[in-house]
């Protein structure tokens, strides 16, 4: 079965359609340009961007809120692929989110309709989904009773939420995967109209739709990783959302992301890491 190419969401009894992400929308491509990619580590705080508004730029999560420090003219994404997010920064949206282009999973899309109906409702237009092509329903909210309802609609809702082993794609012309790694199996999409491999951070999705959009050259700010204890550049001690990155620094987002360096580059896209703080962990800078 292939991935939905669109999913109404009903919201107050209206469908509303929302399309999937597809490298032939011509408005998709980035044309070769130096794309920044700017995640939420304690390190933004210390970032002066004023440079860099120029510049096309992907915002992930809580990031989005630097919109309100600084001019962006060149807003070409807003990525969010955990539904956790919206239930833990319910006003991140409504503060600062207005209208860019949003890319999400199902289960994100999901839990706006239930947190945000009005989002949906003004800016379905501008969003689309986006898949984890080994559980395309995405993560957490599977057992919402919005999401029961929808998934008996049709087998078609059914398959997209089952979970594949990430080794079943290692032959796909659109992945690279390294299915003997351990403890398990890492790899990366060069064109996420066929999903997107999760590493255990969102940063790792916006990079890999950086690069199916066509940008030249991808520059990541604020994946600091060492500083997880730490509250994120828009929090603070007493309202910081949980983190499961140090699940998973060594056993996949390294791995991960050195293997998209490697790849990327090969392919004429340079990628390189601004955080002070993670600079030494990777294979790439």
């Amino acid at each position: 079965m292939g991935l939905s190419p669109m999913i109404e969401f009903d919201v107050g009894n209206q469908p509303f359609p929302i399309r999937a992400f597809d490298t032939q929308e011509t408005q998709q491509n980035l044309d070769q340009q130096a794309v920044n990619i700017i995640a939420s580590g304690p390190s933004i705080a210390e970032v002066d961007f004023t440079p860099l508004i120029d510049t096309a730029t992907i915002f992930i999560n809580g990031s989005i809120s630097l919109t309100a420090q600084y001019r962006f003219t060149n807003v070409v994404g807003y990525v969010i692929s955990d539904a956790r997010f919206i239930f833990h920064q319910l006003d991140i949206l409504t503060k600062y989110y207005t209208g860019q282009p949003l890319y999400a999973t199902l289960a994100v899309l999901e839990a706006l309709v239930s947190a945000h109906p009005e989002i949906i409702k003004k800016y379905h237009h501008k969003m689309r989904i986006i898949y984890p092509v080994d559980r395309p329903w995405g993560v957490k909210g599977n057992d919402s009773e919005f999401s029961r309802l929808l998934l008996k609609k049709d087998l078609e809702h059914q398959a997209l939420d089952r979970k594949t082993p990430l080794s079943a794609f290692a032959k796909h012309p659109k992945f690279v995967i390294e299915s003997h790694h351990q403890p398990a199996p890492v790899g990366l999409s060069l064109d996420i109209t066929h999903g997107f491999v999760e590493a255990g951070t969102v940063a790792y999705v916006a990079t890999q739709l950086a690069f199916s959009r066509g940008a030249g050259a991808l520059h990541l700010y604020g994946i600091d990783l060492l500083n997880n204890d730490k509250p994120r550049f828009y929090e603070n001690n007493e309202r910081s959302a949980p983190t499961t990155l140090n699940n998973v620094m060594s056993n996949t987002i390294v791995p991960s992301f050195n293997l998209m360096a490697k790849t990327y580059q090969q392919l004429g896209v340079s990628v390189t890491n601004h955080s002070p703080v993670s600079k030494s962990l990777f294979d790439f800078n």
